[in-house]
């Protein structure tokens, strides 16, 4: 049932590193969020964190969430920086390889900084 009254809204990330941030929503109370970075430019997107509350960590909401980013960006091909025992499966399932050392788009930077440095 929690499932379905999952709100996704996206956000800037709160660390204020100029990314994004995608917050997933339980009757008004953040349940998760999945902080990312993506260019349409060189169609490149780079998820660098994914956080659940424990309730909602075994009930597919993980998949949903990259799933509905996937479909925020089609067309986007997406890798992760980030390797944590509780998200390693889900990035396996979703076929998210581990991004390459200085394989951050620049297009994607410039624009996440441009837009920082703007608010």
């Amino acid at each position: 049932m929690a499932y379905r009254d999952i709100e996704m809204l996206p956000s800037p990330a709160p660390e204020g590193t100029g990314l994004d941030c995608l917050l997933l929503v339980h009757i008004r109370k953040v349940v998760g969020r999945v902080t990312y970075q993506a260019c349409g430019q060189c169609a490149e997107g780079v998820i660098t964190n994914v956080v659940l509350d424990e309730p909602f960590r075994d009930c597919g909401l993980g998949t949903r969430a990259l799933s509905h980013l996937r479909s925020q960006y089609p067309g986007v091909a997406w890798r992760s920086t980030f390797d944590r025992r509780l998200t390693r499966d889900l990035l396996r399932r979703m076929r998210v390889p581990k991004a390459s050392a200085g394989g951050n788009c620049p297009h994607g930077l410039l624009a996440a900084l441009a837009t920082h440095t703007r608010g």
